[in-house]
């Protein structure tokens, strides 16, 4: 049975779309694999990579810049890693740079950060070495959240106890706050502090009354006029003083 001439063109379109996709994937995933891309080799050496696997990416300040090339056992305490990094971005890293093992969110797949060190180092070459910094295990960050809780949950009984004694009137705080006794001591401890105040109050004003009568009295009366006398005399020569014009040529 023959194809008719538009069940040929269907399936050419069907095929050229296939080939012209095929091309494209290649194309894209060539780029985040640097498979197209002028590339020279790093080298890190770990003791425990967490999971780093050869086509984990790498980055820089952010940026995709290449691939893990291989994770290999050197022996039971160093793994070597070969870092493939665009040419492009090699003037950027430095020899005492170091490559941390990182993860791309959460629960992403493990990756390669290059952080910056001193600027004034030399540029690296290929197959230069550069330090690596020790990923966090998840299991550490675990036990240490476990710690935490465990410590929380102890500190709340503590908090919990200690409010209990206070609340039922154990331990002198306790004592302190739920004391019937102490309040009213406290009580009239401020009702007599209020009435020493009073007296007080009452004596200063006797006192003025006193002495308002003591200036009256024909016995004191002539003691308080020479005084009043001398404070007015007093007075009047403090206020000429200010008054006199001052002589410049003194002054000068």
């Amino acid at each position: 049975m023959k194809l008719l001439a538009s069940q040929k063109m269907k399936t050419g379109a069907l095929v050229l779309t296939g080939v012209i996709l095929l091309v494209l994937a290649i194309f894209v995933i060539g780029s985040q694999k640097n498979l197209f891309a002028n590339t020279f080799n790093l080298q890190v050496k770990y003791r425990n990579v967490s999971g780093l696997q050869a086509g984990n990416a790498v980055r820089l300040t952010g940026i995709n810049v290449g691939t893990v090339e291989s994770v290999r056992i050197v022996n039971d305490s160093t793994v070597n890693v070969v870092l493939a990094i665009q040419k492009s971005v090699q003037k950027f890293i430095r020899l005492d740079d170091y490559a941390t093992i990182g993860s791309d969110g959460l629960m992403g797949d493990k990756i390669v950060l290059i952080e910056h060190g001193n600027d004034s180092a030399a540029i690296v070459k290929n197959n230069d070495y550069i330090a690596g910094n020790e990923p966090v295990e998840m299991s550490s960050i675990l036990a240490r959240m476990s710690d935490i809780a465990d410590n929380a949950s102890i500190l709340t009984e503590n908090l919990a106890e200690v409010m209990y004694k206070v609340n039922t009137g154990q331990g002198s705080f306790g004592r302190l706050l739920n004391s019937d006794q102490l309040a009213r001591r406290l009580e009239g401890t401020v009702a007599s502090t209020q009435q020493t105040v009073q007296t007080i109050q009452k004596g200063a004003e006797g006192f003025s009354e006193n002495m308002e009568a003591a200036k009256h009295n024909f016995l004191l009366r002539g003691f308080f006029k020479k005084k009043e006398k001398k404070r007015i005399q007093d007075s009047i020569a403090a206020a000429k003083a200010k008054a006199q014009p001052v002589d410049p040529k003194k002054k000068n």
